[in-house]
């Protein structure tokens, strides 16, 4: 739905460069749409540079009406409130989008178009990402697993550390590589860059691993297929990462970590420690092999997200880690991700 010569604008309001906005971020990284404008009025008059870790100079304005004057077509809902759903104090600024002829990109739960569908103009649309298309996937039933290729899994030790964003770029890297691979997007970041996917959080339990598995299915024909993980198996409100495992019977697995980052990122008062890096691969390992029933899965390399680490500082965050596992680690969007591609190869 959304052609590549349109320009977008994301409204992502008092979250541009905190965790809630990676919608925003994500697209504005490797989407290939145009961006003209953020809109953030705590931030405004600054560019994306000056609050994010990109490398862009697109500017952070205060108002819908300043994004359109810079010629913004489509807007893109940039943050991911918690729990997914639309804030009602939402609703001016997306109407006030549809009133100038814009069209919507919606990652959140619920259905915009049910609210506003009816009044869009001929070449208006509202699309609402995580509504699963195509009825519903057939029972899972471990057919990944008669597939020769590799089916690469991006798991964490939480939500929200980086695993598309460490699947995007060892994707990035493999096409550098002339390998035949592909991403398959799980989630509404994903599916808006990559313009096909499936809402995982969005279909029923009993379905979510036969959704994977047909994604998975349809990908036989590449080489190496990275398929973006969700979730976590340490964090106590996530239940992604099992369909994610048992609809594409993984060959191998990357595991996704913060450095320096202890405790699972749960409600105040909660306190979920992630155990050591050796037991989360254990755990992982266990999991997406049904403890030997399954297909055997190894996690072949970490990526570690050091934003906020000076270089030096990360860089030794880094051979610690390599030489506690005995396993390739790298931040990939800081360094590359032709560590973790060797270790695939």
């Amino acid at each position: 739905m959304l052609s590549q010569n349109k320009k977008i604008a994301f409204y992502a309001e008092a979250s541009m460069g905190l965790t809630n906005a990676k919608m925003a971020e994500g697209i504005i990284r490797y989407g290939s749409n145009p961006a003209v404008a953020v809109v953030d009025s705590t931030a405004a008059g600054k560019t994306l540079s000056d609050v994010c870790k990109i490398d862009s100079d697109v500017p952070i304005v205060s108002s819908i009406q300043e994004a359109i004057a810079l010629g913004a077509e489509v807007l893109v809902l940039g943050t991911a409130p918690s729990g997914g759903r639309f804030p009602k104090e939402w609703s001016n600024v997306v109407s006030l989008a549809l009133s100038a002829g814009l069209s919507v990109v919606n990652g959140l739960h619920d259905r915009l178009n049910d609210i506003y569908g009816q009044n869009l103009r001929k070449d208006q649309w509202i699309w609402d990402v995580r509504t699963p298309v195509g009825g519903l996937p057939p029972i899972a039933n471990a057919r990944a697993a008669t597939l020769k290729n590799k089916r690469v899994l991006m798991v964490g030790t939480d939500m929200a550390i980086g695993k598309m964003t460490a699947g995007l770029e060892l994707y990035k890297t493999l096409k550098e590589h002339r390998i035949s691979v592909t991403f398959l997007a799980t989630g509404q970041t994903g599916i808006t860059i990559m313009g096909a996917g499936i809402p995982l959080d969005a279909y029923k339990v009993d379905h979510a691993s036969g959704a994977v598995e047909q994604l998975v299915m349809g990908a036989a024909k590449h080489d190496i297929v990275i398929i973006e993980g969700q979730g976590s198996l340490l964090h106590p409100g996530s239940t992604a990462t099992l369909p994610l495992m048992r609809g594409s019977c993984p060959t191998h697995m990357i595991l996704c970590h913060r450095a320096g980052m202890e405790y699972v990122d749960t409600a105040p008062g909660a306190k979920v420690k992630i155990p050591p890096l050796r037991d989360v691969i254990s755990l992982n390992e266990m999991v997406a092999s049904a403890n030997g029933a399954l297909i055997k899965s190894k996690v072949v390399g970490i990526s570690l997200n050091t934003r906020d680490l000076d270089q030096e500082t990360a860089l030794l965050e880094i051979k610690k880690i390599e030489s506690e596992l005995g396993l390739p680690v790298t931040d990939p969007v800081r360094f590359g991700a032709e560590a973790l591609v060797n270790a695939l190869m």
